[in-house]
């Protein structure tokens, strides 16, 4: 029996093997084994890790998996051997094992990019549910501690779409926990020139809105040059007060895209053909944060999101499928780019394309519910039903 195995159970991992077995159903073929390699059976809702109650947000795959006839194998890859293509990994007590394949399919996703920085140990971050349920504990603590300047400031050291949703988010989180009185100060320290640089002029008039209304200050043309149990150093020289830091900045593919043969971007994720086939490799595709794809014919490039993921996985299970068994592939193409960034109790802002341009719904109230949507339907696993969890794979499905 020939065999796909995908490592990873995220975003890329499951909807990959969920486009493998719709393609299989759709031909009666049974003679093709799908494999998913994880540490657990189930779907981490990363880009909610900016909200309160992270433990919740978890969605078990299991009985999806069974309902497709997708074998799940727990434990964690670090080995690829692609001359016998094989895949050594450790079970959760320790046991080294490994498994065959025919197709690889990486789905690893990827991972905060943490920076040699002296006191780093101290920053927290919201990269894995681990990381923001340690988060969320430690700012139910500051209940405990007595009113100070530092125990009511954080400081959020990057800009981009995950530090801004963090800070945005952060004042309602903390006032639950210290009070509606609190006086909180919550600091975003970014490289950018201006508010929200790395996002755009297009959207950057409703960060600014925002962050005014929620009391976010913003330090532009600074970055964070060391960290400690009582705040931070900038590189400018200046020191903030705070027993709270979070980290945002830069994410970079799984570092077990370093075993594979074949060209990275600067993020180490894999060049990918049109089929997501890395390129100049005969078994290995790639799909999600760890596949530099490209989206349309003008230049566009997927994005570390769940947006591509989710698509990026279907159409690398179809092309896997389709080649093991012998049909026509499908090139993989996704030319609409939408963002819906969460701007906390003041609302949210909806673009459309690649420069973000602001589009309907505009009002910061729909784009929220939007969100909201978004957050809580939108991107959970279908339910495991196999009927219509094969028909959610669909690779001509829009995401956006």
């Amino acid at each position: 029996m020939k065999q796909i195995l995908i490592i990873g159970a995220g975003f890329a991992g499951l909807w990959s093997a969920l486009g493998a077995a719709r393609q299989l159903d759709l031909h009666g073929r049974d003679d093709v084994r799908i494999t998913v390699l994880a540490p657990q059976a189930e779907l981490h809702i990363r880009p909610r890790f900016y909200e309160p109650d992270v433990h919740n947000m978890a969605a078990p795959l299991q009985a999806l998996f069974d309902a497709v006839d997708v074998r799940f194998v727990k434990g964690t890859a670090y080995r690829i051997d692609e001359a016998s293509r094989s895949v050594a990994y450790r079970e959760p007590g320790g046991r080294e094992a490994s498994l065959g394949y025919d197709r690889l399919i990486m789905a690893c996703g990827s991972q905060l990019n943490r920076p040699d920085l002296a006191g780093f140990e101290h920053a927290f971050d919201v990269d894995k549910i681990e990381s923001a349920v340690r988060l969320e504990e430690h700012l139910k603590s500051l209940a405990a501690l007595p009113p100070s300047p530092a125990r009511n400031t954080v400081v959020v050291a990057g800009g981009g779409f995950t530090g801004i949703e963090t800070a945005t988010e952060l004042p309602s989180r903390l006032r639950a926990i210290l009070g509606p009185q609190a006086g909180l100060r919550i600091v975003v320290v970014d490289r950018g020139a201006r508010i929200g640089a790395a996002l755009g002029e297009g959207i950057r008039p409703a960060i600014e809105q925002a962050s005014q209304a929620l009391g976010v200050e913003w330090i532009c043309g600074a970055t964070v040059a060391s960290v400690d149990g009582e705040g931070v150093l900038l590189d400018n020289g200046q020191r903030i007060d705070a027993s709270t830091v979070i980290w945002t900045v830069g994410f970079k593919a799984n570092p077990l895209t370093e075993q594979i043969h074949g060209e990275r971007d600067h993020q180490g994720r894999l060049h990918v053909d049109g089929n997501l086939k890395v390129k100049g490799n005969d078994a290995v595709y790639a799909a999600g944060d760890v596949a530099f794809a490209a989206c349309d014919e003008v230049g566009n490039h997927a994005v570390m999101s769940c947006q591509h993921a989710i698509p990026l996985g279907r159409y690398a299970g179809n092309n896997a499928a389709a080649e093991l068994i012998g049909v026509a592939p499908m090139t993989y193409s996704q030319p609409k780019y939408v963002t819906c960034l969460d701007l906390g109790a003041w609302g949210a802002v909806y673009t459309e394309g690649w420069e973000r341009r602001v589009s309907p719904p505009t009002d910061k109230a729909e784009a929220k519910q939007l969100k909201a949507q978004i957050n809580s339907v939108w991107i959970y696993p279908p339910a495991p039903d196999r009927a219509s969890a094969l028909a959610a794979a669909d690779p001509l499905i829009p995401v956006a």
